[in-house]
């Protein structure tokens, strides 16, 4: 009889999690996914729309869920009774499982009053319209920032280089771009070389840098900050402050995000695992989440009877960072013990390919659906 395999969620740790047991476990487990979406969004792509250097590429999650070997059913899972083995959907349905995965992600949430917020997914208008100020002359000095570095950082140091080069072509002068950042130094994530690497880019473009600055507050043109002194701005792009998406039954910290151990199991829950932004693990982003589900895919299949050695959680973070000119690779170990490795490359230093979202089945799997489907993913 097949394992009963629930998984939470329809982005990018859920779809990996869904092809890796495919892969692994085969004919062992059935998989059901829960969503309340019916589409997946490819996120990453949205930092270029604003300045017209990339389209966004929307899927039909039914129809990936399928081609992944799975059900897919458009419902909330709001509870999760781990000894009964038991889910219960917002409707108050109640779902028997062999196996969970909860990879539900994080909520987004308005992060500094007062700033636009730059939201990460297809709605990118105000962002639009601050740049559309710029061109026209009505502003001149723009920050780019987070509100914490629990925020995935990279598409902030994107949207400030984008920035620049459009109005580099657009022949806009005197304009003064700013990153305002919690970090201690660029991309500090990814390790020191790549973190001075990017730095050295930001300073050959123009695009100052203050850190080790959080951002509080925009209003009347200044941007409170802590520690210091506000600082004079026309505008002030964000990214948002995320939140957990806490569900009764699994042990999470103060901001909903669940703890886990090194195989991406939730603590103190048998046969519970947990991948993607919806964890503690500090980096939100797509690639990481794609390796926790794969961690938490194997640590099953091995319990299924597959003859595997499950692997601990043991990340590498790599990026790719969209400058207006070239897209630059970073790769940096966050496990301990691998020596310095961080790296910004013109060429990717990995073998899934260049996509955004480095990810060892997703990436193929949708690269083999844009190829069908003649998809253009950059203007």
């Amino acid at each position: 009889m097949k394992a009963r395999v629930v998984i939470v969620g329809g982005g990018v740790a859920s779809l990996e999690a869904a092809l890796t047991l495919r892969e692994l476990a085969g004919d062992r487990a059935a998989v059901e996914i829960y969503s309340a979406r019916s589409d997946f969004v490819y996120r990453p792509y949205a930092v270029g729309k604003p300045f017209g250097s990339a389209v966004l590429k929307t899927y039909d999650l039914p129809a990936l869920v399928q081609r992944c070997g799975a059900e897919l059913h458009t419902d909330s899972i709001v509870a999760v009774d781990a000894g009964a083995r038991l889910a219960s959907t917002y409707d108050g349905v109640s779902i028997a499982y062999d196996y969970l995965i909860f990879a539900a992600g994080a909520s987004r949430q308005w992060p500094i009053p007062g700033a636009t917020t730059f939201w990460g997914i297809a709605e990118v208008s105000d962002v639009e319209e601050v740049m559309a100020r710029f061109e026209a002359g009505e502003i001149r000095r723009v920050a780019f920032t987070m509100p914490g570095v629990e925020s995935w950082p990279l598409p902030m140091y994107e949207l400030a280089l984008l920035a620049e080069a459009e109005l580099s072509r657009a022949g806009v002068e005197n304009a003064e771009l700013t990153v305002v950042t919690p970090e201690d130094a660029p991309l500090q994530v990814f390790g020191r070389g790549a973190s001075e690497a990017v730095a050295t880019l930001l300073a050959e473009r123009g695009v100052e840098v203050i850190s080790g600055t959080h951002p509080v507050r925009f209003h009347g043109g200044r941007l409170q900050v802590a520690p210091g002194d506000s600082l004079r701005f026309d505008a002030v792009i964000s990214l948002p402050r995320l939140e957990g998406r806490a569900v009764r039954g699994l042990l999470h910290d103060s901001k909903g995000f669940v703890r886990i151990d090194d195989h991406c199991r939730v603590l103190n829950r048998e046969r519970v695992y947990a991948a993607g932004d919806t964890t503690t693990f500090p980096v939100k982003q797509g690639g990481i989440a794609a390796q926790q589900a794969d961690v938490a895919a194997e640590a099953i299949a091995a319990e299924l009877g597959v003859p595997i050695e499950p692997r601990r959680f043991d990340p590498i973070l790599r990026g790719v960072l969209w400058t207006g000119h070239e897209a630059l690779f970073l790769q940096g170990w966050l496990g301990g013990g691998h020596g310095e490795t961080s790296t910004l490359s013109e060429a990717p230093p990995w073998d899934e390919g260049e996509d955004k979202i480095v990810a060892r089945r997703l990436a193929p799997f949708l690269a083999a659906i844009d190829a069908e489907h003649d998809v253009a993913v950059r203007a």
